[in-house]
């Protein structure tokens, strides 16, 4: 399975944020989307960075309440590994897994085409793991031959 399979049920709308917008108003996106990381872009379609919940905790951590009036550039994360579209789910997940990546956003042809989180892939994989499951005791029961 590839990763438009995924993007296909879950859609390629892209949550984002300019490198000129505080940690604070990050926060807010944050919050209002229920998401855990956002891109990072100044046109809405191309990947300047990404920052996530784990990049504002550290950065507090780091510095102190006086970055929530930072541009987000300040706390991103600029070197930012994306895949396509075509990218199998199994080489993405190791990827995460490898890098201890919790997001990755998807580009094709230098454009933001989705996000994929952790949370997509275990469900593609809980959902897989299922599929063989009831397949498997279909034959069981003989209710597949």
């Amino acid at each position: 399975m590839r990763i438009s399979d995924i993007l296909r049920v879950k859609g390629d709308q892209v949550v984002t944020v300019t490198p000129d917008a505080t940690v604070e108003r990050l926060l807010g996106v944050l919050a209002e989307h229920r998401i855990g990381a956002v891109v990072v872009s100044r046109d809405g379609t191309t990947v300047d960075g990404i920052v996530s919940e784990r990049d504002v905790v550290r950065a507090l951590a780091g510095k102190g309440a006086g970055i929530l009036a930072l541009p987000v550039s300040e706390i991103q994360t600029t070197q930012v590994r994306t895949v396509s579209p075509e990218a199998q789910v199994e080489d993405v997940e190791r990827l995460m897994t490898q890098r201890r990546f919790r997001h990755v956003p998807v580009t094709a042809g230098g454009r933001l085409a989705g996000v994929v989180s952790i949370g997509d892939v275990v469900k593609h994989r809980i959902e897989q793991l299922e599929t063989e499951r009831s397949t498997l005791e279909g034959y069981i029961t003989g209710e597949r031959t």
